[in-house]
């Protein structure tokens, strides 16, 4: 059974490669899922672009009846020996990894966002299992994922170290998109707490957040995984957002 006729709903999986002319539709659907912040990673900042540019074959659209843009996927193939140790340092240090393209055998997840009126449809899984597939056929054995923990902006102040291994009743992850992960197949590999680096001026911090920083410190602000360390005398805001290693053997 092909991916198409395993998901109904499915019309249609485009690569940037075959349809270039769908980014800007799906970056218009999609742009407001993530927080404001996580659009300005000093070296996401560095590298984003040039996804669709270099690997287009990588980042895909799931569309449905009429063109409608279901699912934005974004991946990017890198060198990894299997082991923790081995592991990039985050969403930061893949996508630099990818980018020296030395001799790609894992596919590394780096973003699924869902258009706001397909949300809480299943949709994530679906395109979690489009990339999965997708890295079958390109012969790849792995496929891992510097997972974004959603609910961990509940928890800003555990120590991600912790947070990754907190279940629910049932033995399951506790983390709901983990817990996606999971039920696709995929195990813990290790927590990251420097995954991705935002370094910005206060008053932006302050625009993306909507909350003042008076003064230098550590601030909690909401939709934060972690907090924000604003130093006033350099205007500078700096945080780390905590990813977690999930790995899906194909």
């Amino acid at each position: 059974m092909t991916f198409l006729e395993k998901y109904a709903s499915i019309a249609e999986i485009a690569t940037v490669k075959s349809r270039p002319d769908l980014l800007e539709l799906a970056w218009e659907q999609t742009r407001g899922t993530m927080p404001e912040y996580n659009y300005h990673g000093d070296m996401l900042n560095e590298y984003w672009a040039r996804l669709t540019d270099e690997w287009p074959e990588y980042q895909f659209h799931l569309l449905g009846v009429g063109e409608e843009i279901l699912a934005l996927a974004r991946s990017i193939p890198l060198h990894w020996d299997g082991t923790v140790g081995d592991l990039p340092e985050g969403i930061d240090g893949a996508i630099e990894r990818g980018f020296d393209k030395g001799n790609p055998n894992t596919l590394c997840a780096l973003l699924i966002a869902i258009p706001r009126v397909r949300q809480r449809t299943g949709m994530s899984a679906v395109a979690l299992a489009a990339m999965a597939d997708l890295a079958k056929e390109r012969g790849f054995g792995s496929l891992i994922a510097p997972v974004r923990p959603s609910a961990k902006a509940l928890y800003p102040l555990v120590p991600i170290a912790r947070y990754a291994t907190w279940k629910r009743s049932d033995g399951s992850l506790f983390d709901p998109w983990m817990r996606v992960h999971e039920r696709a197949g995929a195990s813990v590999l290790k927590p990251e707490p420097h995954s991705l680096g935002i370094t910005a001026s206060v008053s932006e911090w302050e625009e993306w957040t909507g909350l003042e920083f008076p003064e230098t410190g550590q601030y909690w602000f909401p939709g934060g995984l972690a907090t924000l360390a604003v130093d006033r005398a350099e205007d500078r805001g700096r945080y780390f957002e905590p990813n977690v290693w999930m790995h899906h053997r194909l």
